[in-house]
């Protein structure tokens, strides 16, 4: 989104959650170089990817709803926004 505000939206709930990920990863990682089973593998690969688009939607979220606010101070209407937000979210698929 063009409207990102970087005050709050990435705060330490943000960044702890793409910790965790970045660990999960980590793991995957070790899990290949211990030559760990496929079918174990792609199961952790699955979850940080559940993981991360957890946190894309949570970081949509919270910009679409400071975005949202912005928007009905000054008057205007927040359909564009939300559907620029869906776009966001459907592309990242």
């Amino acid at each position: 989104m063009d409207h990102v505000k970087e005050k709050s939206l990435y705060g330490q709930e943000t960044k702890n959650r793409l910790k965790r990920i970045e660990g999960q990863v980590r793991g995957v990682l070790k899990m290949m170089e211990e030559e760990k089973d496929c079918k174990d593998v792609i199961t952790q690969l699955s979850a940080a990817r559940s993981a991360m688009d957890r946190a894309m939607g949570y970081i949509v979220a919270r910009n679409l709803e400071e975005c949202i606010r912005e928007a009905q101070q000054e008057g205007g209407s927040a359909e564009e926004l939300i559907n620029e937000a869906v776009q966001m979210i459907v592309k990242s698929r």
